[in-house]
C-alpha cells in the first residue's frame, strides 16, 4: 500500500465534552515503557557467577557431581544471553506499521508484546479494526520489535451476528 495513513486522534476539547474517562483518553496518557528484555544479561551474569562458584567449590573438595550444577547454570546463562534482544520498535511505531499494512482504514487498534521462538524474540501483536461503525473488518498484524518488519498479517471480514 503506497499511501501513508495518519493515526486517528480525538481532540482534547471533544474528549472533555464527551466525558471520556482519563484512563481511556489518549490525550491524558503518559509515555509507557515496557520492561527491557536486556535485563536477561543481568540474569546471565548471575548464572555464570553461580556456575563459576560451583566449579570453585568442586576444586576445593565438594563432590565432582557439582559440575553438573555448574554446567546447567552455564547453559542457562548462555540462553539468557542469546535471548537478550533489544526492543528497538515501540508500540506507537508498531501501530503505525500495522496501519500501513492493512488494506482498510484502521479505527481502533491495540498492541501487546509477545515472544516468539526458543530465543524469545519480541514481537508486537497489533489487533486492528476498520474505522467504520460497527467495524466491518478486523486483523492481526505481527511486527518484529527488534527491526520493525512485518512477521505476518491476517485480516478478515466481521460477519454480522444478528
Amino acid at each position: 500500500m503506497t499511501e501513508e495513513r495518519r493515526p486517528f486522534e480525538i481532540s482534547e476539547e471533544v474528549a472533555r465534552a464527551e466525558g471520556v474517562p482519563d484512563d481511556l483518553d489518549a490525550t491524558q496518557r503518559t509515555p509507557y515503557t515496557i520492561p527491557s528484555t536486556r535485563r536477561r544479561r543481568t540474569a546471565a551474569a548471575v548464572y555464570f557467577t553461580g556456575a563459576a562458584l560451583a566449579a570453585v567449590l568442586v576444586a576445593v573438595g565438594l563432590p565432582t557431581g557439582m559440575f553438573i550444577i555448574s554446567s546447567a547454570m552455564a547453559i542457562i546463562g548462555i540462553w539468557h544471553l542469546a535471548s537478550a534482544w533489544s526492543i528497538e520498535v515501540l508500540d506507537p511505531e508498531a501501530l503505525e506499521t500495522a496501519n500501513r499494512e492493512t488494506e482498510f482504514a484502521v479505527g481502533h487498534a491495540s498492541a501487546a508484546v509477545g515472544f516468539d521462538g526458543w530465543r524469545a524474540r519480541p514481537i508486537w501483536n497489533v489487533l486492528v479494526f476498520s474505522a467504520d461503525d460497527p467495524p466491518s473488518q478486523r486483523g492481526l498484524v505481527r511486527v518484529d520489535a527488534v527491526d520493525g518488519h512485518v512477521v505476518e498479517m491476517y485480516a478478515e471480514v466481521v460477519r454480522d451476528s444478528g
